[in-house]
């Protein structure tokens, strides 16, 4: 994140639903107790990587859950409420809005809340990338989905997210970014085997720590832990 003050660099908006809806996808892997707990360390990984970005001025996390909301908060991103509760466009809409309120220039990015192996490096390089286009988005990893979204100050964000999101956002016009050695900022994590291929690329602290918890109830229920 810039240290100088200037007012440069970009706005990144986070949703994230209320942890005991968040990733349901993953009970399998980490269990109903477990999976709430692993939801916040995504995003606390992800917000974390974010931050350290030196083409990141700021981040804006649009969730209602209170647990979340101060944790996040303490790492220095900025918690808004997810007022219109319309689903996870409309809150990426809202957010980038209430960005804009506080800086009209911005230069606006919804970014995944799922992307524990995220690397500050990695993203700024996809961001330079996307600061020549009005609006250019990143594919995931399974080249299906969309794990960033970039819009150029005064242009409207537009997301689309959900589903196939990569054909929805190339056909609004946005440009897709395509860069070699940018895998962390793709990697989101939905699946067990998305866990998998996240911890392989290495994923930070706060998803490290519940790792061996995960691998502890797998081994008793005796089904395969991820990174085993």
């Amino acid at each position: 994140m810039r240290r100088d003050g200037a007012d440069a660099g970009w706005s990144l908006v986070v949703p994230l639903k209320p942890l005991v809806r968040a990733k349901s996808r993953l009970s399998r892997a980490a269990g109903e107790a477990l999976r709430p707990q692993l939801a916040l360390a995504f995003a606390l990984d992800t917000v974390s990587a974010a931050l350290a970005c030196e083409d990141v001025l700021d981040v804006a996390v649009v969730t209602d859950d209170p647990v979340a909301g101060e944790r996040l908060a303490a790492l220095g991103a900025r918690v808004v409420a997810d007022v219109p509760a319309r689903g996870l466009n409309a809150a990426l809409a809202y957010g980038a809005g209430r960005v804009r309120q506080r800086r009209a220039g911005a230069a606006v990015a919804a970014l995944n809340a799922d992307l524990p192996a995220l690397r500050p490096a990695e993203l700024g390089r996809v961001l330079s990338a996307a600061a020549a286009f009005p609006r250019a988005f990143l594919a995931d990893a399974a080249e299906i989905g969309t794990t960033l979204l970039c819009a150029a100050p005064g242009v409207e964000l537009a997301p689309a997210f959900g589903g196939p999101s990569r054909a929805r956002h190339r056909e609004s016009g946005a440009h897709e970014i395509v860069l070699p050695d940018t895998e962390s900022v793709r990697r989101d994590v939905d699946t067990g085997e998305d866990l998998r291929a996240a911890l392989a690329l290495g994923v930070g602290r706060h998803t490290a720590r519940c790792v061996p918890r995960i691998r502890d109830r797998t081994a008793a229920e005796g089904v395969r832990a991820p990174g085993a």
